[in-house]
């Protein structure tokens, strides 16, 4: 599908992602957030809770960096235990340091302060933050996330990290959401991909998918066309009926 739309990766960091440990579920919600809004994911990574990772992943990521994409987002790692390593680890991506910031502690402060709650060093560490990075808003727990470069930094909680997308959506660059229509038809998709490759060579700017599926003893094909403009994706579906003789 062809696009001028902002373009965009996801970094899903954590080795209790990778064990299975944990379902991930933030790049399916931020990948839906960021269709709507016109900006076209192109790629999800995940990565364990290793520096060198990280830091390779970012700086091939972002393009303030020289990497691939106008905007990256990472999920993960910024917690208060020492396997929280992300905010390090984009420091080190930036080449900048890292420290306590001011703002970032006044916040957790003034939170922990109405519940009660002691101020440790490990709590503190939620509080460091990149030389040069601005904060992201967490309307959940307090604790902040940041933006440097094109990279905005989010935790792995779920809750929270859909407080952080909240939080930086209006400030983000947008383009022309996507449209898309699908068809169900209880064929294999051996039976449709014929007339789907036919269908796609006359829209090329289109992107056309196809999901099979089983149901009971019968098999069956989702068949989706997505693209920017509706009127396209229309006439292309009602062409595929008709190459399909639906």
């Amino acid at each position: 599908m062809q696009s001028d739309n902002p373009t965009a990766a996801i970094l899903v960091i954590g080795d209790e992602i990778l064990s299975g440990r944990t379902r991930e579920g933030n790049a399916h919600y931020l990948s839906q957030v960021l269709n709507s809004i016109g900006i076209d994911l192109r790629e999800i990574r995940t990565v364990g809770d290793d520096e060198d990772q990280i830091v390779g992943a970012i700086r091939a990521l972002d393009k303030s960096l020289g990497g691939a994409f106008d905007m990256l987002f990472t999920s993960g790692g910024i917690g208060p235990t020492h396997d929280d390593i992300t905010a390090d680890a984009v420091a080190r991506a930036f080449d900048t340091g890292i420290d306590i910031n001011p703002q970032a502690r006044a916040i957790l402060e003034r939170r922990w302060g109405e519940r009660g709650v002691e101020i440790t060093e490990n709590r503190l560490r939620m509080a460091r933050i990149p030389f040069g990075a601005a904060l992201v808003e967490n309307a959940v727990s307090s604790a902040p996330g940041f933006h440097i470069g094109n990279t905005y930094v989010m935790a792995g909680v779920p809750e929270v990290f859909r407080a952080m997308v909240e939080a930086i959506v209006p400030e983000l660059p947008t383009g022309r959401p996507s449209v898309s229509e699908a068809l169900e038809v209880l064929r294999p998709e051996s039976d449709v991909a014929d007339g789907l490759r036919e269908v796609a060579g006359e829209f090329p700017d289109l992107s056309l998918g196809s999901y099979p599926f089983q149901r009971g003893q019968r098999y069956g094909t989702n068949l989706v066309i997505r693209g920017l403009d509706g009127q396209r994706v229309t006439d292309a579906m009602t062409r595929l009926r008709e190459r399909l003789a639906l």
